[in-house]
């Protein structure tokens, strides 16, 4: 395999949509997921409405990559090897004792395994890798402090009502019917949560069509939402830039759900057709399917037995590991933390930024300081490498994180942003991500600080 991978040797280029042709006004929208699901929990479940008071400070817990450990009421930050670096009960760190009660005292999670390598949902744990559900992160957090507030035990059983919640804000017909708070929210004041592509992200969209690539769109978004974000982020032509769309793909099973795959179903009117489809042959917008029957289209849209396919996506779990994994594919990996740790935003970007600024202005939690989930958090340190001093304060550990390790493994190259490539020429080669390489090649424009420290402090 060439140690570069570039955009002029693929054949396809495949896109997720949420949070990586789209990127969200992440403070905005966070706040109006934690108060979405929280506002269920409070107006259906009966809890306590103090779950809807936030502080700006109470945002540093909110970080990407915990996994919260449903049989003890703890989150869990782990290194790659599925040892616990930091934990919490509830939002309360847990000291070193605590861990090492807990996890023993190697500190081992004793379902890594299973998440490590199949990254699969379970009744005894769940990882939070996207934006979408990781407000919920906080929610259960803030659930543990309450039932212990009030002498309750904590158990599992919590969970049901999170996730209640989400389904509530999340499900297909909640769009269309105006179901929960975060649809109509968004529906109402879409500028106030989404980001329009710049034009250079446009240009380099229609400069791959012109080269002759084969462009997909697939969503785990319902199509009636896509086509809301679409038209706002990259106007009301957009399906013209998309040989294939899918909605509601259900990732990851579109990708792993191998041979007992679900089919394609044509829409009218953004309902499914009943009846789904035997084989996928020819362009157009679906929704539901998997990825053998979109080979076999692609297979016959380039005339190549096997098409090389690239896809841009943020989820580890949803769209990395099972693209790569099954799909054979190219990934390209979006990680908004990259920004988080020094790589400074795309002049496109902060130009586009300039021109369409949130319809709220700057209100009580920007003036406050409000840490964006992207950001580096005081409580769990970096996204890519934990350190830690000892209690004397004079030594420092630097371990790399397991979300760290997973980027490497499953993703061709990571970038904070389409912003920051869209205006490269189409066979710019970047550095690919290498078992043999060091863990910061095939970061794009560069690692980020603290992987960049860690190395060093490894020579």
């Amino acid at each position: 395999m060439s140690e570069f991978f570039s955009l002029s040797d693929c054949d396809v280029i495949g896109f997720d949509l949420d949070h990586t042709l789209c990127r969200y006004h992440l403070k905005e929208t966070s706040r109006l997921i934690y108060e979405s699901f929280a506002r269920y929990l409070v107006e259906h479940k009966g809890f306590d409405p103090e779950l809807l008071s936030l502080t700006p400070a109470t945002w540093d817990f909110c970080f990407k990559g915990l996994v919260v450990d449903l049989e003890e009421g703890n989150l869990v930050k782990l290194a790659e090897d599925g040892t616990v670096l930091r934990a919490t009960h509830g939002t309360t760190n847990l000291s070193t004792k605590d861990i090492s009660k807990y996890y023993g005292p190697t500190r081992e999670w004793k379902h890594f395994n299973s998440l490590n390598t199949s990254f699969t949902r379970s009744a005894k744990y769940y990882f939070y890798d996207n934006y979408f559900d990781l407000p919920g992160a906080l929610l259960c957090g803030r659930v543990v402090d309450m039932l212990h507030k009030q002498g309750h035990k904590v158990t599992s059983d919590f969970w049901k009502d999170i996730v209640a919640a989400i389904d509530h804000n999340y499900n297909t017909s909640a769009f269309k019917e105006d179901a929960g708070t975060y649809f109509p929210s968004v529906k109402r004041e879409p500028g106030r949560y989404l980001q329009p592509c710049s034009d250079a992200v446009k240009n380099w969209l229609q400069s791959m069509k012109n080269a002759g690539k084969v462009l997909l769109l697939i969503t785990s978004s319902h199509s009636d939402y896509c086509r809301l974000i679409c038209e706002h982020i990259l106007g009301k032509d957009f399906e013209e830039l998309f040989d294939v769309i899918i909605t509601n793909a259900l990732k990851p099973g579109f990708f792993s759900l191998v041979p007992m795959q679900r089919p394609f179903r044509t829409l009218v009117n953004d309902v499914e057709e009943r009846e789904g489809l035997p084989s996928l042959d020819k362009p157009g917008w679906y929704s539901q399917g998997n990825w053998v029957h979109l080979q076999e289209l692609l297979k016959t849209m380039t005339g190549k037995s096997e098409p090389k396919v690239a896809y841009f996506g943020d989820s580890m779990r949803s769209d990395m590991f099972p693209a790569s994994s099954f799909g054979k594919w190219e990934t390209v990996m979006i990680v908004e933390e990259m920004e988080g740790e020094g790589i400074p935003k795309s002049d496109a970007a902060i130009s586009n930024e300039a021109q369409v600024e949130p319809l709220e202005k700057k209100g009580k939690f920007e003036e406050q300081g409000m840490k964006s989930p992207s950001a580096v958090s005081n409580q769990w340190g970096s996204y890519f490498v934990d350190v830690h001093r000892n209690e004397e304060g004079d030594e420092e550990t630097q371990k790399l994180t397991w979300c760290s390790q997973c980027i490497h493994k499953y993703s061709t190259v990571a970038i904070p942003s389409v912003e920051h490539i869209a205006d490269l020429p189409l066979d710019f080669k970047f550095p690919r991500f290498s078992p043999d390489k060091p863990c910061t090649t095939g970061y794009y424009p560069r690692p980020p600080d603290s992987l960049v420290k860690w190395c060093e402090s490894q020579s």
